[in-house]
């Protein structure tokens, strides 16, 4: 049907350029020979003859080509022609907007369609990153330091967000399965799918939501600390007065400068803040407050978080400081390291995070566990992180 009607458009169009051009109506003259409106062939018996003989021929030229016009243009294959092009050329423009058909009388299910259109090309786009990050981080023996802080963010957090929505793409690969699954998945898109098909207020939202799941083993982590102060006693260690200092600082509502966190770096170098001195209970909490499995292999998945978080602050570094930041990737940061960046300023997000690189790039293989133990030191009593859990 669309071919005949393709082919009819195409001669409907030949027609209309034919009638555009000029053209040539002849008659049969008296020698019953066809002879042109222009007059120019036969002999003529005088002058007057010729000239009454050319005004009546113009007049017969003129009154066929109006009656031929006519004909053509309202002749029933003409007039077929003109419907049969309107008809497609309608239905062609209805064709092309027919999405927005569907979003006029079905607004929820396309709306459910484009989210999941857009987060697919994203999640591939950074896929595709991925791969290439991995060929760079192994070219370089694995050293991050040849990555960007985008790369190092994306190198961390894409593997995740793979295993975690795997499940949601392969389902609905299956016949009829992607009827059941899309629904479910944008119901519960927190739990389902990643950031790539959250809107911007739902990454707002699930990075609350996360912050505060981490900000409950706040306070438990902080008893742990305090319950290494007796060893810390008992060994007559010289650092024992400036941590009990801090932690009285954080214990009356204060956080100690990264100057004084800096003094008793050493203390996280040795037993019982090192990292293999942590009890059991410790490190289960430590894993909880950075939103780390609890499994196997705890001081591993810490360890490969603190070196993660310290190659991302030296990268800050590498492009020109915190100032250098965009909001977006300010808030992103405060989130990751333990702060709640919602309803704060620029300056504030900036002046935080300075506190924190400042600490975090004197950090080495031997102290990380106090690049663990910073989200205490610096935002146990940061008041956007009480409005969460209070």
């Amino acid at each position: 049907m669309s071919l005949t009607m393709l082919r009819t458009l195409c001669r409907h169009q030949q027609q209309l350029r034919r009638q555009q051009t000029p053209f040539f109506i002849v008659h049969r003259g008296s020698t019953g020979r066809f002879q042109s409106t222009t007059g120019t062939g036969g002999k003529k018996d005088d002058a007057g003859g010729e000239k009454d003989s050319k005004d009546d021929s113009s007049e017969k030229t003129q009154q066929l080509s109006t009656k031929e016009r006519l004909a053509i243009k309202y002749s029933r294959e003409n007039v077929k022609r003109n419907v049969q092009g309107y008809v497609f050329s309608r239905f062609f423009d209805y064709v092309k907007n027919y999405d927005k058909v569907l979003e006029k009388k079905f607004p929820s299910a396309m709306h459910v369609y484009r989210v999941f259109l857009v987060g697919v090309r994203d999640f591939f786009n950074d896929m595709k990153k991925l791969v290439k990050i991995t060929k760079i981080v192994y070219t370089h023996d694995n050293d991050l330091r040849c990555l960007t802080r985008k790369e190092i963010e994306l190198y961390y957090q894409m593997p995740r967000d793979m295993k975690k929505v795997a499940p949601v793409l392969l389902i609905s690969a299956l016949p009829f399965a992607n009827y059941v699954i899309f629904p479910l998945a944008y119901m519960y898109p927190r739990t389902l799918l990643t950031s790539h098909f959250w809107s911007i207020q739902q990454k707002v939202d699930f990075a609350q939501i996360d912050l505060r799941n981490r900000l409950v083993y706040n306070r438990r982590v902080f008893r742990c600390m305090q319950s290494k102060l007796d060893a810390l006693k008992q060994t007559d260690d010289p650092a024992h007065g400036k941590v009990s200092n801090i932690l009285g600082l954080l214990g009356s509502g204060l956080h100690p400068t990264s100057e004084e966190i800096l003094d008793v770096k050493e203390v996280f170098q040795r037993p019982p803040f090192h990292l293999n001195s942590l009890n059991s209970s410790h490190l289960k909490y430590l894993c909880r407050l950075h939103g780390i499995h609890t499994g196997l292999l705890r001081r591993f998945r810490l360890s490969e978080r603190a070196y993660i978080v310290h190659h991302m602050d030296m990268a800050i570094k590498r492009e020109g400081g915190v100032h250098n930041m965009p909001v977006e990737s300010l808030k992103h940061a405060c989130f990751l390291r333990g702060l709640n960046a919602t309803n704060l300023s620029a300056e504030s997000m900036i002046e935080w995070l300075q506190e924190w690189v400042r600490v975090s790039l004197v950090v080495d293989e031997d102290s990380i566990s106090m690049l663990l133990h910073l989200p205490i030191l610096l935002t146990y009593n940061h008041t956007n992180n009480w409005i969460l859990i209070h």
